[in-house]
């Protein structure tokens, strides 16, 4: 099932279960796509011209790699950079709070970091990632969106020290989980960071 298909629904996202016993072998690749594209879906809520545009990346990206042993996630967090997700270094506060207040502003959300100008170097010098994940979630939540983030140090690929995610829909954060744990991905509410 790829968004070229025929029968492809892009509005029936969600249709089976992803339950073991279900029938659904997610160890096939097209299992693994589909996957990757609703992940996607989730990730831009409301444009999937962008989530289309990063799934064909996606597949250029894992054509290119040559191996079924490509971990989804790694192939996709330099794709979602900065455009529906973040990767940032576990102290660099400003690269965090540039990246979410661009990530918001795909929906006219600002978010209030508590303080009158969220650039200010004494603020910068105090702030910790962990924390502004914290405010981040919680004002986001207010606007209906959800802030995840996702486990950096799992996998052959693993990288400690740094603090990634995405945000969705909070009517989507069920579905985010159900999708992660499909993709093996370690994902749990910013407001609780890795």
């Amino acid at each position: 099932m790829t968004a070229h298909d025929p029968e492809f629904d892009p509005d029936d996202n969600f249709a089976n279960s992803l339950e073991p016993g279900t029938g659904v072998d997610l160890e096939s690749a097209d299992t693994r796509e589909a996957l990757v594209w609703q992940l996607l879906l989730l990730i831009n809520p409301g444009d999937e011209e962008s989530a289309l545009q990063q799934f064909s990346a996606y597949r250029e990206g894992l054509e290119a790699a040559g191996s079924d042993e490509v971990e989804p996630l790694w192939l996709l967090k330099d794709l979602i950079d900065w455009k529906s997700g973040f990767f940032v270094d576990h102290d660099d506060a400003v690269s965090f709070i540039d990246t979410i207040t661009e990530l918001a502003a795909r929906w006219n959300v600002v978010i209030d970091w508590g303080v009158e100008d969220a650039s200010d170097e004494d603020f910068l010098a105090e702030a910790e990632v962990p924390s502004l994940m914290a405010v981040a979630a919680d004002r986001l939540r207010e606007y209906g969106y959800s802030l995840w983030t996702w486990n950096t140090g799992s996998g052959p690929h693993g990288e400690e020290g740094v603090h990634a995610g995405w945000i969705t829909l909070s009517s989507d954060d069920e579905a985010m989980q159900e999708v992660a744990q499909a993709l093996e991905i370690e994902v749990r509410p910013a407001s609780d960071p890795f």
